[in-house]
């Protein structure tokens, strides 16, 4: 346990931090920088994360000490804070990067903290849960409750950046890599292939849930390819085409007619890659649309243990699926739109930019 006094240093060192302008990295910039990664270029972006990470790190744990609602006092997300804290004081005691071995030793260190942080979103998720159920619902949120959906989006959306600057720096140290790939970021990824792989990954989740699975339909060329991380992709599409199988499933499983398949389009656009995915699930009433994009309305009745590691799952089980996708997507420029045609189906836009200087939204 900390003595006082070195807690109050701690805590107005973070304050500090939090308070420094963070800097914002290009998807072009990432693979211009990593396209030949030498000594020189991994000890200058050490240094980089040596300066940054500390900065967006404690911007999220003064986040997590000040939330409305007696959030900031649940269980889940003191814990989540203290993992923070531990982060920003593991990096800002490590001495500076000066040559080879210490740069590996930085790498080595911030990787740790990336395992760190692997169950933040469950950890969060189960927060909300607490504080959902002290304020006895849904139907009794308070004025001002949106507040809490705009911290999540800005907090969540900053772990992906942290993650991604971490995974690229320890990525590119891969002595083998793929052809085409520079650290997290392929070069030439095919969206049909990885849209076939989420497809397959959903359907299996389908299948174990239901003991069957519509069927998924890809169109697109299968030779075009474009620059993106295929984690993100994949992690979107899994999530989106998990969704339309279990609607479909659901209104089809009682009945004699064959269940119409999921259908996914690829289309290479001038500016964006447009991934729909179209499914005949019945739909969404419009009055639920306005609920999609939010963190407040799971239906989940058991959340998920903290110790695992299934991020895709956890965060369909509380319902973040959706609302996280589309952080993914706008985190390099893109979108994600959702049509309803209640009665009938629902279409999922996913827009990716292509452009790659778009540069990361820094909350």
């Amino acid at each position: 346990m900390a003595s006082e006094p070195v807690a109050r240093a701690v805590a107005e060192e973070v304050a500090r931090w939090g308070a420094m302008r963070q800097t914002g990295v290009s998807l072009r910039y990432m693979m211009e920088f990593g396209a030949r990664p030498t000594e020189r270029t991994l000890l200058l972006a050490a240094q980089f994360l040596h300066k940054e990470l500390p900065i967006r790190i404690a911007r999220r744990a003064l986040d997590l000490d000040s939330l409305p609602f007696g959030l900031s006092t649940k269980p889940a997300i003191l814990k989540v804070r203290d993992w923070y804290v531990e982060s920003f004081r593991d990096i800002r005691s490590f001495p500076e990067v000066r040559n080879r071995e210490d740069e590996l030793a930085f790498t080595q260190m911030i990787k740790m903290i990336r395992v760190r942080h692997t169950n933040v979103v469950p950890a969060i998720a189960l927060g909300v849960q607490q504080m959902k159920k002290d304020l006895g619902g849904p139907k009794a949120f308070p004025p001002g409750i949106q507040e809490i959906h705009q911290f999540l989006d800005r907090f969540y959306m900053s772990r992906i950046g942290i993650r991604m600057l971490i995974g690229q720096h320890v990525a590119l140290h891969d002595p083998d890599p793929e052809p085409g790939v520079i650290g997290l970021i392929n070069t030439k990824m095919s969206p049909m292939t990885v849209a076939r792989i989420a497809s397959e990954d959903a359907r299996a989740i389908c299948m174990r849930e239901y003991g069957s699975s519509p069927d998924v339909d890809i169109y697109g060329d299968p030779g075009f390819t474009f620059p993106y991380v295929t984690p993100h992709l994949h992690l979107m599409i899994f999530e989106l085409v998990k969704n339309s199988l279990r609607a479909v499933q659901e209104r089809y499983m009682d009945s004699d007619k064959l269940a119409p398949p999921v259908r996914i389009i690829v289309a290479d656009g001038a500016e964006d890659v447009t991934i729909k995915i179209s499914d005949e699930g019945g739909g969404i009433p419009r009055s639920g649309l306005s609920r999609i994009f939010t963190y407040l309305y799971s239906t989940a009745e058991n959340p998920p243990d903290l110790d695992g590691h299934n991020e895709g799952v956890t965060m369909a089980g509380y319902g973040y699926g959706i609302p996280i996708s589309r952080l993914y997507a706008r985190y390099f420029g893109g979108d994600l739109q959702i049509i309803s045609m209640e009665g009938y189906g629902t279409d999922a836009y996913l827009h990716l930019s292509r452009l790659g200087d778009s540069e990361e939204p820094l909350p």
